[in-house]
């Protein structure tokens, strides 16, 4: 005959019963986060390795669509530089960057539009609305107009002073914040490419950290979240355990000037101090491969990137 066992009922269900324990504790800490940030717009910039990861895209996904359940407005603002890079060699086009910007001859400029501003922006939107949330891909593609990001060409200065010309490239001057905003009240997530038009109707390239950086500024954003490739700012760049979970804009610039910020890291943060002088409230920097990484930064005390505010 087998040995009877020797656990009581109690003592094998006491490890479920902590668990769910456990689960329940994460809930009522979420909760206070939850209530604070209700009706709140947060801009998530989605882009780099995130949107070339399966997995990682879509537990980025479904945390939007949870925070649109809760009560949060979720925007987002994105890029697809791989994918138009791959779509540029299948075309026989060689892809040029000056001083990290892409050049958009006419050329590019049809690839861009058809792969970020229409393969990406509506995919996006669409897998939203799978996995269970709203949501409108805000684009120029076909019949309907709907893109709500207007600016105006850029050039950069060259080593001799002169400009140097990037093609359509531009920046965004003006967002039409009134039809964003109707959609957050509507309950659906605004989807919006790095893409932008002229006031004549010309079709512009724009950087997407810039793109989002601007639409979190013109809609007084309480978060504006950067998807990265590391956990955030750290004092060694090398070693992931020095990340500094909350950070002033003060201590911002001085680890600046202490050198301490590694460069690559320099321009996202000098970015982010600017949007916080013009009214967002926090900015965080994430490593958007963490699974469900945008819901442990939100909704948990400790959270797992860098948060940046004026004070």
């Amino acid at each position: 005959m087998p040995a009877a066992s020797l656990e009581s009922p109690q003592s094998v269900e006491k490890p479920v019963v902590q668990e769910a324990i456990e689960k329940a504790d994460l809930l009522i800490e979420a909760m206070g986060w939850i209530r604070q940030f209700r009706d709140k717009i947060t801009v998530i910039k989605l882009g780099g390795s995130v949107m070339e990861d399966p997995d990682a895209l879509r537990h980025l996904l479904v945390d939007i669509v949870f925070m649109e359940t809760v009560g949060m407005w979720p925007i987002v603002v994105h890029g697809g530089g791989a994918a138009i890079t791959r779509a540029m060699t299948e075309a026989k086009i060689e892809s040029r960057f000056i001083q990290g910007r892409r050049y958009t001859d006419d050329a590019t400029l049809k690839i861009v539009e058809k792969v970020l501003a229409g393969e990406i922006n509506e995919s996006i939107a669409a897998r939203i609305e799978e996995y269970g949330g709203r949501a409108m891909p805000l684009n120029f593609v076909g019949d309907l107009n709907n893109n709500v990001l207007f600016g105006e060409k850029i050039t950069l200065a060259g080593e001799d002073g002169q400009p140097i010309d990037l093609g359509h490239v531009g920046r965004v001057t003006r967002v039409d914040r009134d039809t964003i905003e109707n959609l957050c009240y509507a309950g659906q997530v605004p989807v919006i490419p790095s893409m932008c038009e002229t006031e004549d109707g010309e079709r512009l390239n724009v950087n997407a950290d810039t793109a989002a950086t601007t639409v979190a500024q013109a809609l007084g954003a309480e978060k504006l979240v950067f998807l990265s490739d590391v956990n955030g700012v750290r004092r060694d760049k090398n070693d992931p355990s020095t990340l500094i979970h909350s950070l002033t804009a003060k201590d911002a610039h001085r680890l600046i000037a202490e050198r301490a910020i590694e460069a690559g890291m320099i321009p996202k943060v000098e970015a982010c101090l600017e949007t916080l002088q013009k009214g967002v409230s926090k900015i965080h920097i994430i490593d958007g491969r963490i699974r469900h990484s945008l819901l442990l930064e939100v909704y948990t005390n400790q959270g797992i990137g860098t948060e940046i505010v004026a004070s």
